[in-house]
């Protein structure tokens, strides 16, 4: 069965089978992680990395708001409340 073929036939499987099919994935994945040599690791990770550099690229989604790096991005509307109680209060 092709990984196409499985992807549509999840819908129409009920939540239990949907959740056992993910379980067994898991599983297998698992197994695959846990007999690989420190060398395959390394590489599948190294691998991973580069897959993951044009998602950090400029201009990519996952840094869309990067440009807002050090602008304030929450005004407490209750902040002069807090600091006249506590000007109050010393």
């Amino acid at each position: 069965m092709e990984t196409k073929e499985i992807l549509q036939a999840l819908p129409n499987l009920s939540i239990s089978d949907r959740l056992k099919v993910a379980e067994s994935a898991l599983q297998l994945v698992l197994q695959e992680k846990n007999s690989l040599t420190k060398d395959e690791q390394k590489c599948q990770l190294t691998l991973a990395a580069m897959t993951a550099i044009a998602d950090y690229a400029p201009g990519s989604e996952l840094n869309i708001f990067s440009e807002l790096d050090g602008e304030d991005f929450f005004d407490d509307p209750d902040e002069d409340f807090h600091n006249s109680v506590n000007y109050v209060q010393r």
